[in-house]
């Protein structure tokens, strides 16, 4: 049930976008619109995804981590229709011509790189792939961490004038990485610990 509620409103943004489009009233340039909201929401996705292991350290509750691997598949979805509006609509499906604004302009090839690195953690978020993988599961999803930093990235290259909503999101960030941070052993005063010695 948990799953479908998330589900459910990471589907939201897509059909009122979607209904907006129908209606005409998302402004004059629905292609625009479409590669902004799209990209937004890989954005805002991908911070929710890194603040479920804080939240759930904080709080011990246990839904966050029940909900962090369908946050990821939706941020992964977002961007991947990011992708999809960029070359079936801004490019028109030219490859050549697409091929050349990922080399040429960095605000592309960073969005790009960072959906490359989200491309296996999609793939391997299955029950299945984290068994088979053991050890090394943790490890490879670790590439959330440079995918969610590429597209702070690219979404502040995107916006060049208005720098206020990327800085937002990169402090987020930012804060999200020192509270995953492991914590230091906690300690209570006047009980020795190995190597240590109390003085009273």
């Amino acid at each position: 049930m948990l799953h479908l509620a998330v589900i459910g409103l990471m589907t939201f943004p897509a059909l009122q976008i979607g209904f907006g489009l129908t209606r005409g009233s998302v402004g004059p340039d629905p292609v625009e619109a479409l590669m902004l909201a799209s990209g937004i929401w890989t954005l805002r996705l991908l911070l929710l995804t890194l603040a479920m292991t804080p939240l759930q350290r904080w709080t011990h509750w246990r839904w966050p981590i029940v909900i962090r691997r369908d946050l990821g598949l939706g941020a992964f979805a977002y961007g991947l229709a990011h992708l999809l509006v960029f070359v079936i609509f801004d490019q028109n499906l030219e490859l050549k011509a697409a091929w050349r604004e990922v080399i040429e302009h960095p605000a592309v090839w960073l969005g790009m790189l960072a959906l490359m690195l989200m491309l296996p953690l999609a793939i391997t978020s299955t029950q299945g792939w984290i068994t088979r993988l053991g050890a090394h599961w943790k490890r490879l999803h670790r590439l959330i961490y440079p995918a969610a930093i590429l597209a702070v990235l690219h979404f502040a290259f995107q916006v060049k004038s208005d720098l206020r909503e990327p800085i937002i999101h990169a402090a987020l960030l930012v804060a999200l990485f020192i509270l995953r941070l492991p914590r230091p052993p906690h300690r209570n005063r006047g009980t020795p610990t190995p190597n240590h010695t109390t003085i009273s």
